[in-house]
């Protein structure tokens, strides 16, 4: 790690870690964040940092200007919003707010970026603008696109963006990135067939049996992938609830049956094919037995990108960090989903991933805390990455 760096950081890392576990502490939905979204706001105002609040409803803005001289501007982000999840790490610093727990390690990132607004402010030796977007409502509520569609890019101007998310599995002290398509986009998707119902015992001729559509139809989601799209673009389509009928009622042939699952894709190409095919598979099935079809999608996130330069300012940061023996630069891609994507889509830049220990468990589980022993890493990475950035 950087001696200079971390050097700077010990004075106030036990009060980074007490930060973080307050916020782990007391966790808010998406767009609920309201005390977080005030304690980012307090703790940037305190060390001297422009601070403008409310952008996206609670989305945080920080602004530091390098006392060099530079036109160039970049944001760093982070995700402060928590998930309906039990906790149950029985941690000192467990959630207060029962059904709602930090399980994803946005309380982290949070803490990160506040340790390295704090270390900027205090030491703004660059060339240009560092604007530090503290984003709400990450897990599936709209954060990105509603801090957007507030003029989050026309207000603050960045050249290029960058995000962090901690990755279980991975040690305390690494960094992995890749570039080009690195997280999937996705969709729900729900299907559903109506037809005359009627007695499955003495009249199945006088009914349509919506079983047999919905099976054909499951069985030909299989075959979308493996025709339709080509080998060398990863996609993947899965069922996940298939309903129907009254387990009480089971002479009865139901006249509504619905199936719902999910789609990832990794270019936009693919996304066109999945609806295409999933819309005409449904369609045409229903067609054939005489069936009516709803078919309704609901795309709630786009693939992450992470553009070639970007890419490698992040891993020359990382790489300044930790040394170069601990950045892997060609991490697989995961079919897991980041509304990042949606600001990667406005302005390039690279979305990096930092170890949060080999024995951690999961995120999106009841046993999920983010490591504080990766914090100082974390920091440490904006700060050297805002020095490949705005350099002179």
């Amino acid at each position: 790690m950087s001696d200079e760096t971390i050097a700077r950081i010990q004075p106030y890392l036990a009060e980074l870690v007490a930060i973080r576990r307050d916020i782990h502490a007391h966790p808010e939905m998406g767009m609920e964040e309201v005390r977080t979204s005030a304690l980012v706001a307090a703790k940037l105002r305190e060390w001297g940092v422009q601070v403008t609040e409310g952008v996206g409803k609670t989305g945080v803005v920080g602004t530091i200007r390098g006392r060099l001289p530079g036109q160039r501007a970049i944001g760093l982000r982070a995700d402060m919003d928590a998930l309906a999840i039990v906790e149950t790490t029985g941690a000192a610093h467990a959630s207060t707010n029962p059904g709602v727990m930090h399980a994803c390690g946005h309380d982290g990132h949070t803490t990160m970026l506040l340790g390295a607004a704090r270390h900027l402010a205090e030491h703004p030796d660059f060339a240009g603008t560092v604007h530090l977007i503290f984003q709400p409502a990450e897990e599936g509520r709209g954060g990105a696109l509603a801090m957007l569609a507030d003029g989050l890019l026309e207000r603050f101007p960045c050249d290029a963006l960058y995000g962090m998310h901690n990755s279980p599995g991975m040690p305390v002290g690494q960094f992995g990135i890749r570039r080009g398509a690195a997280m999937a986009g996705g969709c729900m998707f729900h299907v559903r067939f109506t037809g005359e119902g009627g007695h499955g015992g003495s009249t199945p001729h006088l009914s349509v049996d919506l079983s047999i559509v919905q099976a054909h139809f499951v069985l030909g989601l299989q075959t979308i992938v493996g025709r339709n799209i080509s080998a060398f673009d990863p996609a993947v389509i899965s069922v996940g609830h298939i309903g129907g009928g009254d387990r009480e009622s089971a002479n009865v042939m139901p006249a509504e049956m619905s199936v719902s699952g999910t789609a990832r894709h990794y270019s936009d190409a693919t996304k066109v094919i999945i609806e295409r095919r999933i819309r005409a598979l449904a369609e045409g099935l229903a067609a054939l037995h005489g069936a009516g079809v709803e078919v309704e999608f609901v795309w709630v996130a786009e693939p992450l990108v992470n553009a070639e330069e970007p890419t490698d300012v992040a891993i020359a940061a990382a790489s300044a960090v930790v040394g170069a023996g601990a950045v892997n630069p060609h991490m697989a891609q995961t079919g897991g989903g980041e509304d990042f994507a949606y600001m990667l889509r406005h302005r390039q830049g690279a979305f990096i991933r930092v170890g949060n220990g080999e024995g951690s468990a999961g995120v999106h589980t009841p046993k999920f805390d983010f490591n504080d022993e990766a914090i100082p890493y974390g920091v440490a990475y904006w700060v050297a990455l805002v020095k490949q950035e705005l350099k002179l």
